[in-house]
Order: C-alpha cells, then structure tokens, then sequence
C-alpha cells in the first residue's frame, strides 16, 4: 500500500512557484528521505501532505485518500514535526505534551515519560526556560508519542547535539521496524544515506530523481584524485574541481575512455579513482540541474 501519493502536486504563491507537478510515492513500512537545499520546496510539499496549506494543481493523498477531503480522520494517525515548534508561553514540559494527547483524546503519559527519559528533557520544566535543543526534544515527543502509523519529519535534528541525533534516530528505527513510514525531510544528506531505504531529490520545486538508497549510488560517477599535479586542468564532465597544493580532485560523470585520453597528456604523479560517497552523488544530482 503507499502511505504517500502525489500526482502532478503543484503550488504556487501568487507568481512564485513553490513546487509544480511533483509525483511522489512512499510505501507503507518505508523510512524515505526527501532531500533537497533549502527553499527546494521540502517544507511546501510536507505542508500540502498535511492540508496546512492549499493546492494549486494535482492531487495529494495519505493512507489511500485525499488530504484535502479526509484531513481530520488522516492527521489522526500521522506525528508531525515542524521544522521550527512554537509553544505556549508559560507552560511545563509535561503540560504541553499532556495537551497534545488530549487533543487526540489520548492518554498518552507513560509513552511520553519513556521519551523524555531518553531524550533526557526534564519534564517539570518550563519551555520558555529551554535551550534551542531541548525545545526541539519537545517537538519530536509530541510528534512521537501517540504512536502513529507514519511520522512526517521536516529537518529533525536541527539544535539537537550528536549524541541526542544518535538516540532520535535510534528511535525512529525502533517505530519503523515495528511498522511505522518515516517521511524524512533534511537538507543533511550523510542522515539520508545512513538511515533511509529509499529517497528523492527535489531542487527548484520540482523532483530530479527518486529510487532506493542503493540504486541511487550507483550513477557511474567517480570520485578522482589526482597527485602531483604541476597545471590547471579542464576537464569535461568534472565537477566540484579542488586544488590543494599539487593535488586535485573532482567528480568525473562522463565515458572512462574520454577521461583516460584526457589525462595521458597530464603530468601527474598517482592517481586514485573510486566511488564517491552518496552525499557526493546528491551533489551531483544538484549540479547537473544547475547545468
């Protein structure tokens, strides 16, 4: 079953495009990274997904039923995390996440408590009195508490410090394998490698490409070192090109051959040629976009 489905999604703010015509698939069970810079059009999508905002063109529909027409009975079962939380002025911890399970009509107490143990975040706390990381602990508790059939999470871990990072998606692995969909939204694309089976990329509102995690990698394009360097080089089909001292190194995406041809009129001194690292490669995808 696809937890989430959009065909030909399209918003626009007046004359400016937020993202146009945008298919999108997310299978039940899935933990799926939506990967893109910022102002890619990530926070949009995420938002029509939600029936926070509006259409413009195309359909959106979560569990099998549009957003729009079935927005209370769908939010129900979805824990949702905004990039930036707002909270209440004055309230505790405890309060604000009692409040977000009574408004589900949920007794969500002991989950909760279990949460906050681990996040180590002091429930008897003010918010107003929190760190930046420590609110954001409080959002992903409220977005994780009831225990949902998918999580909807723009920029997760932003404030959070390495080892708070590690324990979220500890936890984010422990619902998925339970059944849950995760729907990752990040710009920080070494989480999407490691955590995500399958993955998009969106860039300029619109998707550049979206598979498995594992047929992503394999794009044919190489990560080249070059050693003892004595010139600048041109080289067709390279990118990102850095100098450091006499050595060189670029992503190379054209034929083997043309590059061999290219650098046997090169004075150089060792050369290494292997795969990049898949942040690499979403770089790539960036680029041949902007190209």
């Amino acid at each position: 079953m696809n937890i989430i489905e959009t065909k030909g999604l399209t918003k626009y703010y007046g004359r400016s495009k937020g993202i146009e015509n945008v298919d999108l698939t997310v299978q039940e069970g899935d933990f799926f990274g939506f990967i893109g810079p910022n102002g890619a059009g990530k926070s949009t999508t995420i938002r029509l997904l939600l029936g926070l905002i509006t259409k413009t063109l195309g359909r959106a529909e979560v569990f099998g039923k549009d957003i729009e027409k079935y927005k209370t009975e769908i939010l129900s079962d979805v824990g949702y995390l905004p990039a930036e939380s707002s909270f209440y002025s004055g309230m505790k911890v405890k309060q604000m996440l009692d409040f977000c399970a009574k408004m589900r009509k949920m007794d969500c107490s002991a989950q909760a408590s279990e949460l906050c143990k681990r996040f180590e975040l002091d429930m008897n706390k003010r918010i107003d009195q929190l760190s930046l990381g420590n609110r954001k602990k409080v959002g992903i508790v409220c977005a994780l508490q009831h225990d949902p059939r998918l999580y909807i999470l723009d920029e997760p871990t932003s404030g959070l410090d390495p080892l708070m990072q590690r324990m979220f998606y500890e936890i984010l692995q422990e619902k998925n394998e339970k059944g849950a969909t995760v729907f990752l939204s990040s710009h920080i694309l070494s989480e999407v490698s490691r955590y995500c089976k399958n993955a998009a990329v969106i860039r300029n509102g619109s998707i550049l490409v979206s598979d498995s995690i594992e047929k992503l990698g394999h794009t044919g394009v190489k990560r080249v070192t070059l050693r003892g360097v004595k010139e600048q080089l041109s080289i067709d089909n390279a990118k990102d090109m850095k100098y450091e001292n006499d050595t060189l190194n670029f992503l190379y995406g054209g034929e083997a051959k043309e590059l061999l041809s290219k650098l046997n009129s090169v004075s150089f001194e060792d050369i290494n040629i292997t795969d990049p690292e898949l942040d690499e490669i979403f770089m790539h995808y960036y680029a041949k976009e902007e190209n």
